[in-house]
């Protein structure tokens, strides 16, 4: 009989402060994905989509919409930290942009876990807080947000790894 595994994100008790996780494979963002997020979401912003407007500012060129750079950082992370073991993300902060991403950049993402508790209110569940970094290919910082997550403990029964 051979082992049977499935992929999860990790426990509560998984979690290591001071841990960094590297995300891969990264994310290469292409116009349509500006285009269809931008309009998707209602952001009207000359900045992403209208090409002449945005060659006369600094950039030269449409930007990608931060929304979509903030998504795709959280996105990167769920495979390899939350999935199916997220109960619910409580908030974010910090969250900063410190260089534009372009039609073509590829991000990367990592993440610190810098905290991490009991839940007080939910016996099961801890709370545990989390320093995303997205990166071009360049290794340029692009998008960084801490973010607090409610996650599962670990059933009982369930194997540890």
């Amino acid at each position: 009989m051979s082992a049977r595994v499935t992929q999860r994100g990790l426990w509560f008790e998984e979690f290591e402060v001071g841990t960094v996780y590297e995300h891969r494979p990264g994310r290469t963002v292409t116009e349509a994905d500006n285009v269809a997020f931008t309009t998707m979401t209602m952001n009207t912003q000359a900045l992403h989509l209208d090409a002449a407007y945005s060659s006369g500012t600094e950039f030269g060129e449409r930007l990608v919409n931060s929304m979509f750079t903030l998504s795709t950082l959280v996105g990167l992370s769920v495979a390899q930290l939350t999935q199916g073991t997220i109960v619910a993300n409580l908030g974010f902060s910090e969250i900063k942009f410190p260089a534009p991403v372009r039609h073509g950049d590829t991000l990367y993402a990592e993440t610190l876990v810098t905290d991490k508790r009991a839940s007080k209110s939910r016996p099961g569940q801890g709370i545990v807080t989390l320093e995303h970094t997205a990166r071009n290919q360049r290794g340029d910082v692009v998008a960084v947000a801490v973010r607090q997550t409610l996650v599962q403990c670990r059933p009982a029964g369930e194997d540890q790894a």
